[in-house]
């Protein structure tokens, strides 16, 4: 008696007493995780300072800076920048768009499964980089061989995952949107979309890196702007301060877009703790 007495008035007090505040993470929490690339910048400083690392081997961090700079005075960073990321965009948006729409059909239908799944699995075991040459042969060396490359690296991600979010669906769920009466846009709406976005935004963000890889292989095949035209005129003349600066930027653009899907991803699945 006295014990279920205790257990009672400590439950009671458990569950009125005011929740502790959440913590704030500390500011020298996101500090710390740059001090080991400071300190690998200023080692590869040191030892291009004290000849150890030549410069035809890799250019020092102070004139990598200074050539950024000077690419970015004159405008030849801005413009192969812009040219990149537009071949990226028409790609992916191409690549992407294809992907998504067939594994709607796919999901959604025995029938689109069958037809769809069987070839999409043997052209994604293909190496798409393989297939550079015939792409030449097919369109020539302009524009479409480059994002033909980059809409084929990002398809198959958001194909795949957008595909398992469908299946992984439940069942139930389903066929209580059935017996709602939902139609067949509705259904789309508010139970397929809803249930399979985590699992495409996961494709999304697969889809931009690999966009961002067949971009870099596509520039080094007869391109004549861009970035990987900036890094192989570059590599002509033994520049490494350019290559490098070109590289860089080929990293900010990948962390810039997943930066965006991850933000996009909070936002659209703010209802999961």
């Amino acid at each position: 008696m006295s014990f279920d007495l205790g257990a009672a008035q400590l439950a009671g007090r458990l569950q009125t007493a005011p929740a502790r505040p959440r913590q704030r993470p500390s500011p020298l929490r996101h500090l710390v995780r740059w001090v080991s690339p400071i300190v690998i910048i200023a080692i590869w400083q040191v030892l291009s300072t004290t000849g150890v690392l030549e410069e035809t081997t890799i250019a020092s961090p102070a004139q990598i800076a200074s050539t950024a700079i000077d690419l970015v005075q004159d405008g030849t960073l801005g413009t192969a920048t812009l040219i990149s990321i537009q071949r990226v965009a028409i790609g992916f948006l191409l690549g992407g768009s294809i992907g998504l729409a067939l594994a709607i059909v796919a999901g959604l239908s025995r029938i689109g499964e069958n037809a769809i799944d069987p070839p999409m699995q043997m052209l994604r075991m293909l190496p798409h980089f393989g297939l550079i040459p015939l792409f030449i042969i097919w369109m020539g060396i302009g524009e479409q061989p480059k994002i033909a490359l980059i809409a084929m690296g990002a398809c198959f991600p958001l194909y795949l995952n957008t595909l398992a979010g469908i299946r992984g669906i439940d069942r139930k769920t389903l066929e209580a949107a059935r017996s709602m009466n939902l139609s067949w846009s509705q259904r789309i709406r508010h139970v397929v979309i809803p249930g399979a976005l985590p699992q495409s935004l996961v494709g999304l963000r697969q889809s931009l890196g690999i966009a961002w890889l067949s971009l870099i292989v596509a520039e080094t095949v007869a391109a004549d702007s861009g970035l990987g035209y900036m890094i192989n005129h570059a590599r002509d003349f033994l520049q490494t301060d350019v290559i490098v600066v070109g590289l860089a930027v080929y990293a900010l653009l990948g962390l810039t877009t997943d930066a965006v899907v991850r933000y996009l991803e909070r936002r659209a699945l703010a209802w999961r703790s």
